[in-house]
């Protein structure tokens, strides 16, 4: 009889924790199901006649929202990355136009959230995310972090540390920040423990990325695999699209139409697929995937990125 309850006990237990794998499951498909059917505003074939709004809002759930720029005001038509908690939002990026007649950012922002506390983060200190800056400099009740490198360490300082990065608690909600240097000196990687997205900025977009230190970046990439393997994530999430919907073709720089464009989400596998892909260079060569092209910066790029980061710093 003894043997039958313990074995009962089992069972239930064993099908307990099925459940709970399905639930997660389930979770993990509606989150990525949800922004993959998003048709994102992607530019017009002749500006002065575009009737896109300067800002498409994408809420994921009551508490999530994805926003991106209009292709006509910058093509780089950043994306950004709203997420509330019980106290407070963080904002990730500011978008490539300062102007809020014509880039009405933090109105937008205040719609959504209302009075609550806001932080302003930066996924690194490029200026098409980071230009709506000054829409937020002064505001009440925002924490805006200077998107170079003295901000973004004493930010990261006071932040509580953990085996993977720095935390920030958002009120029931929190988000890891992973440094991904590479494309750019401070660049970084949030991890929302509540969606399961890794936003991981200009370091993995599908489009074609630069990068300035390749062996850093190659790090930065080695440090998001072994992440992913330790956490559930649901979609890789970054900063713009900029691939076609055909494997491994990108639309040339300055495109302000994109009627073709790739789906911004990427599989978590990506990381594994990319780490294995730059193992094999020796950060001379472009790496040429379906979802993405990496490419290392020439003499000319490098110095131009050193003198905007030196503006700014």
């Amino acid at each position: 009889m003894e043997l039958c309850s313990v074995y009962r006990q089992l069972t239930i237990l064993f099908l307990a924790v099925l459940g709970i794998l399905s639930v997660q499951a389930q979770v993990r498909a509606e989150s990525v199901a949800a922004i993959s059917q998003v048709e994102w505003i992607h530019g017009s074939p002749e500006c002065r006649e575009g009737i896109d709004p300067p800002i498409q809002v994408f809420q994921q759930d009551k508490s999530t929202w994805v926003l991106r720029q209009n292709k006509c005001l910058s093509f780089e038509a950043p994306f950004m990355y709203l997420l509330l908690g019980d106290d407070r939002a963080l904002l990730l990026d500011t978008g490539a136009t300062d102007n809020p007649e014509i880039f009405p950012l933090f109105t937008t922002v205040r719609s959504l959230i209302g009075e609550r506390l806001l932080l302003v983060l930066h996924s690194h200190n490029h200026g098409d995310h980071r230009r709506g800056d000054g829409q937020f400099t002064g505001q009440a009740g925002v924490e805006l972090v200077a998107p170079n490198a003295a901000g973004l360490r004493a930010f990261l300082d006071k932040a509580d540390r953990t085996e993977s990065g720095r935390s920030i608690e958002l009120g029931g909600r929190d988000v890891i920040v992973i440094e991904t240097p590479g494309h750019q000196e401070e660049s970084i990687t949030l991890y929302d423990t509540q969606t399961r997205w890794l936003l991981t900025g200009d370091t993995v977009y599908p489009g074609l990325i630069y990068v300035k230190d390749w062996e850093a970046y190659r790090e930065s990439i080695s440090r998001l695999a072994r992440f992913a393997q330790k956490h559930e994530l649901a979609a890789v999430l970054g900063a713009h699209v900029e691939m076609t919907d055909k494997a491994g073709e990108y639309y040339p720089i300055g495109t302000v139409y994109q009627p073709h464009e790739a789906p911004l989400t990427l599989s978590p596998d990506i990381l594994q697929t990319l780490e294995t892909a730059l193992a094999r260079t020796d950060g001379k060569e472009t790496v040429l995937l379906d979802e993405l092209v990496v490419q290392p910066m020439n003499s000319l790029q490098r110095t131009l990125s050193n003198v905007a980061r030196f503006l700014i710093q």
